[in-house]
């Protein structure tokens, strides 16, 4: 069953890409992949895109997971824009 709501632009569930930035350490990747599994489950690794920035000193990850309700995503970009780590959540 799908759900609908007017203060929202999606219709779930949906595929769902996230992109999160924060400066480019090595243990970056796994703080943001902790976080998103634990709100969306386990995410295949070519649901997983990764790109540092020019100078290397950032990263970007992009997660694209099946969304499954509004309060889902909220939860998600509560946990993520809380973290010290976090610069960006898009």
């Amino acid at each position: 069953m799908t759900e609908t709501s007017k203060d929202t632009l999606f219709e779930f569930p949906c595929d769902f890409p996230l992109k999160v930035m924060g400066r480019h350490t090595d243990d970056f990747r796994s703080i943001v992949l902790g976080i998103v599994q634990k709100h969306a489950g386990p995410i295949e690794a070519s649901n997983i895109e990764e790109r540092p920035s020019s100078s290397g000193s950032y990263l970007s990850l992009t997660c694209t997971f099946t969304a499954q309700s509004k309060q889902q995503l909220d939860e998600l970009y509560r946990e993520l824009t809380a973290h010290e780590r976090v610069m960006v959540v898009l």
